[in-house]
């Protein structure tokens, strides 16, 4: 029998490799991936790990654990660079090709870049990139710019001023997160960094990076004229799903793989986590979702899947989750749920914004469209469980009544 094969690593991959074998599968089982070691659990790169408080070995997810015991080809160093998506038939950079029962994508996604980096310019996404930045923060720079204020950025430059370092914030949006969140709320985790020392920039772009006579980093140039000094910068202005390899495949290549309801691209493919687009029907939107929790649920959900297109197990259906997110800035945690837009009604139910601990509702029309949380986590689990059974506003807010 041909077998499965898993492109890419990642918490969805190793997610769902797991998954084929608890649902019975016990064939060949490929996972293949460029990095020369298994990718860590990224949650704690941005926090415990680039704060110096955890070593590398801590971040590390369950399931790639399991690995040795779950009977796979893991090869790690081998990137697939083409699929013929009509026989399932995937080409490997070392040279081999792969005839597959069934095809599992979860390459994850790139972080975007500036043009022309100098030395000193860094982007967080991977343990090396993480370990790079940390070398760099031991030294004790004199000044940290970070460019984009979206929940990576954030938590990156509250790492940095808990280590006792200058650091400048950069958003060209008015607010953090304007296009997730309403502008209250981001303006509220502004005055949070600002609190705690961070020199927030709001409304103005960036314009350049300039370097010094070595080549390092020196300055970021701003497209209202001004400069900010830095010696280390981090990018944090978002990822691009690894499709590139993709191309005339014979998937559809929209934000990432397209998928139809169920994570199914094609007969035989399916497709989880970051590189993932697929109309989500509670929400009634395609969405991709870049969150941890969204990673395991669709590597299992994709996983069923394809077991169903396999004739060894019956369809899950629909992937419609309620979408969950965590940051941790500062002794904030914030916890949001649900696919909430910048336009979206806000409505504070529990608690104030000022004394900086409240649950937030959004509203769109008849609906909830999702809650947020700041350090109030039963809240929010409360209204997730609700929501999952509907998005109607009244059960939810009536939580809260």
């Amino acid at each position: 029998m041909s077998p499965i094969l898993v492109v890419g690593a990642s918490l969805a991959g190793l997610t769902a490799t797991e998954a084929l074998r608890n649902g019975g599968y016990d064939g060949e089982l490929v996972v293949v991936d460029p990095s020369p070691q298994l990718p860590p659990d990224r949650p704690p790169l941005s926090k415990q790990v680039l704060a110096g408080a955890w070593e590398p070995d801590r971040a590390v997810h369950r399931s790639a654990t399991r690995l040795p015991e779950l009977g796979v080809d893991l090869r790690l160093g081998v990137a697939a660079t083409s699929l013929d998506a009509a026989t399932r038939t995937a080409t490997l950079s070392d040279g081999s090709t792969v005839a597959a029962a069934g095809v599992v994508l979860a390459m994850g996604a790139a972080p975007r870049h500036l043009p022309d980096e100098p030395e000193g310019v860094h982007v967080l996404r991977t343990l090396e990139d993480c370990l790079a930045l940390r070398a760099e923060l031991e030294g004790g720079p004199s000044h940290v710019v970070v460019i984009g204020a979206g929940f990576i950025g954030a938590e990156v430059a509250a790492t940095c001023r808990e280590r006792g370092l200058d650091v400048t914030m950069i958003e060209a949006g008015p607010v953090p997160l304007g296009r997730v969140l309403p502008g209250d709320i981001g303006g509220f985790i502004a005055e949070v960094h600002r609190e705690h020392g961070v020199d927030v920039r709001l409304g103005v772009g960036v314009d350049g990076l300039e370097a010094d006579d070595t080549g390092r980093v020196c300055a970021v140039r701003m497209a209202d004229g001004s400069s900010v000094p830095a010696d280390v910068v981090v990018v944090g202005i978002g990822v691009v799903p690894s499709v590139g390899w993709l191309e005339g495949s014979g998937l559809v290549l929209d934000d990432g793989v397209r998928c139809d309801e169920s994570c199914l691209a094609a007969p035989g493919i399916v497709a989880a986590g970051d590189v993932a687009s697929w109309p989500n029907p509670r929400f009634g939107e395609v969405m991709r979702v870049e969150q941890w929790e969204n990673a395991i649920e669709q590597g299992e959900h994709a996983a069923r899947r394809l077991l169903a297109e396999l004739g060894s197990a019956e369809s899950p259906g629909a992937f419609a989750p309620i979408p969950w997110f965590w940051s941790d800035q500062y002794d904030r945690k914030l916890q949001l749920a649900g696919r909430p837009s910048g336009a979206d009604e806000l409505h504070i139910v529990e608690g104030t914004i000022a004394e900086r601990r409240f649950v937030a509702l959004f509203r769109r029309g008849e609906r909830c469209t999702g809650v947020l949380g700041v350090n109030r986590p039963r809240h929010v689990m409360q209204a997730r469980m609700k929501m999952a059974e509907s998005l109607d506003w009244a059960p939810v807010a009536e939580l809260f009544a």
